[in-house]
């Protein structure tokens, strides 16, 4: 998977309460969740952000609860990719779950400024700063974290898994 977006810059400990305001977790619907995402600490955030953009912190994004709504919101308002000094374990997982690509590279944090543009290949690990002509590596994901996200979450990668079983397993005449 390849992405190329433009940077929104936030601080540490962004909490999923941030994310998504517990007053919307009674919506299950992802585009109107995404109209929320962030409200409370960017209200400009929704109207700037763009197919792909990308969004930069520090450490402990995601900490709080472990509600499934902040990376959907996340991703449902057209963030392809969340880089961050640390995440919080379940929020990662979420992530992953939920088919948004994320990744750890603090030295990357530390020269992002909001309005940047950056490039990532998760197959290579490589992340591009294009804006100040950095470049970083990080840990390219595992084959099947990898397949996860470009299904869309484990949810579609996990169909594709049983339809295929049931493809290899039906009888052949």
């Amino acid at each position: 998977m390849q992405v190329e977006g433009t940077v929104h810059r936030y601080g540490r400990d962004i909490n999923t309460d941030v994310i998504i305001p517990a007053r919307y977790l009674n919506v299950s619907d992802a585009s109107a969740l995404a109209a929320h995402c962030l409200e409370d600490l960017d209200a400009s955030f929704t109207a700037q952000v763009h197919a792909g953009d990308i969004i930069v912190a520090e450490e402990n994004f995601g900490c709080g609860s472990s509600r499934e709504h902040a990376p959907i919101a996340i991703k449902a308002a057209g963030v392809s990719l969340v880089v961050a000094k640390s995440f919080a374990r379940i929020f990662y997982r979420n992530a992953i779950d939920i088919g948004l690509a994320i990744v750890i590279c603090p030295p990357a944090v530390d020269e992002a400024k909001s309005g940047d543009r950056m490039r990532f290949d998760s197959e290579t690990g490589y992340l591009e700063n294009l804006a100040t002509h950095r470049s970083y590596t990080v840990d390219p994901y595992p084959a099947f974290i990898e397949h996860i996200i470009a299904c869309g979450g484990l949810v579609a990668y996990t169909r594709e898994r049983l339809a295929e079983s049931e493809i290899a397993s039906a009888p052949h005449q």
